[in-house]
């Protein structure tokens, strides 16, 4: 059973920088930061890791403009129409938090929504501190410092762009944990998921319904995720990572750095993640932006799977027609599994989890090489490589030269006689003689003159 870390909650209202002190403490640009307000929408969790003293987590949060009864302020452009939702998750937080860290704006002074917002943390009863950033140096601390002493909440002056303070800032918020919350780091989860897609394909709404939380703001509006964020949980005493991402359209259409920055973001966390699962948007069919990234996915040999979502929205003869459009796409790459699914009505979503296992367990394969050398005369004597120039390929041995994926080295006297065609006939008898269905496969020729001894 993995043991749960403390965790501290950011706190704050929109544009203080708590994104870039969340970056500061975990060590690692995992928010994205941007000088325009409202960019966080989802919470985001990071480790905070200390020499030879327990780890605890850190939860940032996106920008508060509402409190739970009524409007304070219209958020900023980045979050308006979120508003709520960011309340929804902020709150939810709190819940599990032990502890709250309010950041605030040293150059903006104490302003009436920081004053709303501390009211709110003090209702909650948890050990708070209050961080004020943008604090560049000791010089002008006493002076920006001295009217949020009025909040009644021990005080730090802080700067996450520069790092002024960080250290005592991770001293003090550990101390803000109660001894028995103090646990050791959790083993990795088993599984890491990474959902990609292009925007509005259903991506939140997917990993709400499988991990039974409602953990990702969804809405209608394209592109309302814009952090990779974590969400981890448990099935069947398995545990799980989902990686949630932007939507990725063509990068010609990108002319926000924002959305740059989240697309990166996306793309980079499918070559992390263990599986991933590229989700299409059955309403809007197969597009060419699907097929970019089917590309991209089998050209890096990353394992995947083809979620077909809204499934519930097209009558049975689009879905069968829409799943022929993806086989034919996917002919490159014909292992590749292919799930209708709804995240609305449940359709096929108890497919996912033991399929991306199952994909995960055949990447793993090891296969020794005696085993792959008898394979290979099976193989041979079943059909033989063509004649080429008047000269048929001597194949001398096989072995496994890796796993994740399973990659396989072929010895030959002339890797240049060898067409493409034959190579895929060898890729299918090797997944059909060792089960390898869904896992990407490599297979090299390398040019030999001698029959090595193995």
């Amino acid at each position: 059973m993995t043991v749960t870390l403390p965790s501290i909650i950011l706190v704050g209202r929109p544009n203080v920088g708590k994104s870039t002190l969340f970056n500061r403490l975990i060590r690692s640009n995992r928010a994205i930061t941007h000088d325009r307000p409202g960019v966080t929408r989802d919470r985001m969790e990071g480790i905070v890791r200390r020499k030879d003293k327990p780890a605890f987590l850190i939860v940032d949060t996106g920008g508060i403009t509402l409190d739970a009864h009524a409007a304070v302020v219209e958020g900023p452009e980045g979050i308006r129409g979120f508003e709520r939702d960011i309340l929804s998750q902020t709150e939810a937080a709190l819940a599990d938090a032990d502890a709250v860290a309010l950041v605030v704006d040293g150059r903006d002074g104490l302003l009436p929504l920081d004053e709303h917002l501390a009211a709110h943390v003090r209702r909650m009863g948890l050990p708070t501190i209050c961080i004020v950033n943008k604090v560049d140096g000791a010089e002008r601390e006493e002076e920006l410092l001295a009217e949020f002493h009025s909040l009644g909440f021990a005080v730090l002056a802080v700067s996450a762009e520069h790092g002024h303070n960080i250290r005592m800032l991770v001293d003090e918020l550990a101390a803000l944990l109660p001894e028995s919350a103090a646990a050791a780091l959790p083993p990795p989860p088993a599984l890491r998921l990474a959902m990609l897609g292009r925007p509005n394909a259903g991506k939140s709404s997917l990993i709400n319904a499988i991990s039974g939380q409602e953990r990702m703001i969804v809405s209608e509006v394209a592109g309302t995720t814009r952090d990779s964020v974590d969400v981890r949980f448990a099935r069947n005493g398995q545990e799980y990572v989902f990686v949630d991402t932007a939507g990725v359209r063509r990068r010609t259409r990108i002319t926000d750095s924002v959305e740059q920055y989240s697309v990166n973001a996306a793309i980079k966390s499918s070559t992390k993640a263990q599986i991933t699962l590229l989700t299409l948007d059955a309403t809007e069919g197969v597009s060419q932006q699907d097929k970019r990234l089917m590309d991209m996915l089998d050209t890096r040999k990353t394992p995947f799977m083809v979620l077909v979502n809204k499934c519930d929205l097209v009558p049975r003869a689009a879905i069968d027609q829409l799943k022929k459009n993806v086989g034919e796409m996917l002919a490159f790459c014909p292992h590749v599994p292919v799930v209708t699914v709804s995240a609305l009505t449940g359709t096929g979503l108890k497919k996912i989890l033991p399929l991306a296992r199952q994909i995960h367990e055949e990447c793993a394969v090891r296969i020794p090489t005696g085993q792959l050398n008898r394979a290979m005369e099976e193989v041979l004597a079943r059909h033989q490589p063509p004649v080429v120039k008047r000269v048929r390929a001597k194949f001398f041995y096989l072995t496994q030269a890796e796993t994740e994926p399973p990659t396989f080295v072929c010895f030959v006297n002339d890797a240049d006689r060898v067409p493409q065609s034959y190579v895929r006939y060898l890729e299918r008898s090797l997944r059909k003689l060792f089960g390898i269905r869904h896992a990407p496969m490599r297979i090299h020729l390398r040019s030999s003159h001698k029959k090595e001894n193995i």
